[in-house]
């Protein structure tokens, strides 16, 4: 079920740059150009960008606690801030970098874009960025004023146009694309529970390769040999990833790194259970499961959008470190599912409507412009 549309404005101010610094935040309907949120605060002494991209970040956040599935505009007249979170300028300045790095965390990249406005049509933000930076000075938190908002606007409130001048992003963008980070998406081998379509996350028993997902790591092994391009493998910290991923490194002379935000979903109640069986037991948890990537396994914590988030942030904190480098990452069905997802742009509902094979191989394609390219989906020809 896909989420909301949402613009996010935001704005810093610094009174000296640096000196006394607040940011704001606005969330609109994507649809009736309505604000839903606001956020405010004075931050101390700092400069301009540092206030934007605090704005930024509070923005994404507020999006996020209304619909985490939500796709979202950010428009911002810091041409500075959007450039560099569309990833077409470089961010060298010391104090930007954590904070650029904790804005792509907040929402996966697929779901955000940003577009440059002038600063005459980013009134609301600056003047909540105002607000803040005078409450500071009064010593006094910011708190929000009340405002008359029109209980159901007649018609749908059109957003204005773009300006001419307006920088374009995404597909629009300049080809500068430069060297893609590839991502190798490899499945692990079977487990005992595998043929017998049994669920297996990451609240179960762990299980080890069978003796067919042993044999299907080791051709996984040879097909990644033969093609000699991986420079780096990551993996899921779970037992059958780790084989999987440590019997490929082997071959390959490298070394593996784990990262948790690879590992499967947490299926609670269900965990070692057919489909079959979760459908005779827990029929109403099972239809609310498939009809939103909200809802979560019996007994789980944990949902599809939640998995969206730790696996957006495990991709970009892969990105990070390898930029321009082609990557094996090995993981499980549903992160796997959803790093495709994200890099088409899909619905969640498309978890549903692919296929992984165990030992299975995928390749996503990352540019620096933020777009994402599927390249291979479920190969198993090196397992023929």
């Amino acid at each position: 079920m896909a989420g909301r549309r949402f613009i996010v404005e935001a704005d810093g101010g610094s009174r000296g740059n640096p000196g006394p610094a607040g940011y704001g935040a606005v969330v609109r309907d994507g649809d009736t150009g309505q604000i839903i949120a606001e956020d405010a605060e004075f931050i101390g002494h700092a400069t301009n960008n540092v206030a934007e991209y605090k704005g930024l970040i509070a923005g994404l956040k507020a999006a996020r606690q209304i619909d985490p599935d939500a796709s979202v505009d950010v428009r911002m007249d810091s041409k500075l801030v959007v450039e560099q979170m569309s990833g077409r300028w470089k961010i060298k300045h010391p104090d930007m970098q954590p904070l650029a790095a904790e804005a792509r965390t907040v929402l996966p990249r697929g779901q955000v874009k940003y577009t440059w406005i002038p600063r005459e049509r980013n009134k609301d933000a600056d003047r909540l960025a105002n607000e803040a930076m005078d409450a500071g000075k009064a010593g006094r938190p910011w708190e929000p004023k009340a405002r008359a908002v029109p209980a159901a606007p007649a018609a749908p409130v059109a957003e204005p146009p773009l300006e001419k001048a307006a920088p374009k992003a995404g597909w629009a963008a300049a080809a500068d694309l430069g060297t893609p980070t590839t991502f190798v998406l490899l499945r692990h081998g079977e487990t005992d529970l595998t043929p017998q379509k049994r669920f297996s996350g990451s609240g179960g028993s762990d299980p080890e390769l069978s003796e067919k997902g042993r044999w299907q790591a080791e051709r996984a092994a040879e097909a990644l040999v033969a093609r000699g391009s991986i420079q780096a493998v990551v993996s899921s910290p779970m037992r059958r990833t780790r084989q999987t991923a440590e019997t490929v490194a082997t071959r390959l002379g490298l070394e593996v790194r784990y990262e948790d935000g690879l590992r499967e979903v947490d299926f609670g109640d269900w965990e070692g259970l057919t489909f079959a069986e979760v459908q005779e037991r827990h029929p109403e948890d099972l239809n609310a499961w498939l009809g939103s990537a909200k809802a979560k396994p019996t007994g789980s914590s944990e949902s599809f959008t939640t998995l969206t988030h730790r696996a957006g942030v495990a991709r970009d904190k892969i990105l990070a470190r390898y930029p321009g480098k082609t990557v094996l990452v090995v993981s499980h069905v549903s992160p796997i599912k959803t790093l495709v997802r994200l890099a088409l742009g899909a619905p969640p509902d498309s978890l549903y409507r692919m296929e992984l094979s165990a030992a299975s191989l995928c390749a996503v394609q990352y540019y620096a412009d933020g777009n994402a390219s599927l390249r291979l989906l479920n190969d198993t020809g090196h397992l023929r």
